[in-house]
């Protein structure tokens, strides 16, 4: 009798507890409260995602035309950021080779993978601290914004700093102007630039420059209209601008229509020889310049047109 007792009580201390009045067991209750926050969660998750996907095509014209837009505003940007950039051509220091007006294609990726550039490239760069001594004053964030977005498809100079010339003298080199027929040398080896301006002299003073390493000589190719490394002789750099100030080297001409093409490679420096102290050191500043042929330091002063 005893025992019956003692195993009823067993039993009855271990069933589980009863459900509550009209409900489920503890655990199942909240197992159940966790499915579905679960399931809402995730049908929130589809449904964010759903409206995403339909904005753009939803909302009538007005709204596909302004992701449309802005997508292409973005993708501009991108690629003249990190690729390529139009330049627009201000001056016609650069004629024949670029005219005014004319946008460029520089190639932001040439020197990015460990080449420099060479002797005939024509390259655009930031003369501040080369050709702008002074830091340019700070400029509007509107306005900056807006020639930046301009610049970016060549309805406006990149910024106020920028030029574009030809390299003539990498580091090591020694430029001179001129020999006795009136072309430039680079390193003792007369150059014939056929690429200048018909009619148009090499330079119409002489100077003799040893370019520093890691910075170039710059000339634009209509030399009487281009105020370029001859005209800052004199002042911090000696007109030679640093490496790391090129932008890209101008590939392409992409505007006007009639225009298109790709700027070819120039042979003029094919037979240039490596800089060597058999070239000997540039003169003292303030060595009297010597006749074309000499080895004077010049202090030009053409008074060119910049860009």
């Amino acid at each position: 009798m005893d025992t019956d007792a003692q195993l009823s009580e067993r039993d009855r201390s271990s069933a589980p507890d009863p459900a509550p009045p009209g409900g489920e067991p503890e655990e199942g209750s909240r197992s159940a409260r966790s499915r579905g926050r679960g399931r809402a969660w995730w049908h929130a998750v589809r449904e964010a995602g759903a409206a995403v996907r339909a904005w753009p095509g939803g909302g009538g014209p007005l709204r596909r035309a302004v992701v449309l837009l802005t997508a292409c505003m973005v993708t501009v940007l991108l690629v003249s950021s990190y690729l390529v950039q139009p330049f627009q051509i201000p001056s016609g220091s650069m004629r024949d080779t670029l005219r005014v007006g004319d946008r460029v294609l520089v190639n932001k990726l040439a020197y990015r993978f460990g080449d420099q550039p060479r002797r005939g490239d024509v390259v655009v760069f930031d003369g501040t601290g080369s050709f702008v001594q002074d830091e340019p004053p700070a400029e509007n964030p509107v306005t900056a914004l807006i020639r930046k977005g301009a610049s970016a498809v060549g309805l406006m100079r990149p910024g106020r700093t920028d030029y574009v010339k030809r390299v003539v003298g990498v580091g090591g080199d020694r430029v001179t102007c001129c020999d006795r027929q009136g072309r430039l040398m680079v390193n003792g080896h007369p150059v014939d630039e056929e690429y200048l301006l018909p009619g148009d002299a090499p330079s119409r003073v002489p100077f003799d420059i040893v370019v520093p390493e890691g910075r170039l000589w710059v000339m634009g190719d209509h030399r009487s209209d281009s105020s370029d490394s001859r005209d800052h002789l004199g002042e911090p750099g000696g007109g030679t601008v640093p490496v790391d100030r090129v932008i890209g080297r101008a590939d392409w001409i992409g505007w006007p229509l009639g225009r298109i093409s790709g700027l070819k490679r120039t042979h003029a420096f094919d037979g240039v020889p490596e800089p060597g102290p058999d070239h000997g050191p540039a003169p003292a500043p303030g060595h009297d310049p010597g006749p074309a042929g000499g080895r004077g330091v010049g202090h030009y002063g053409g008074g060119g047109s910049d860009g």
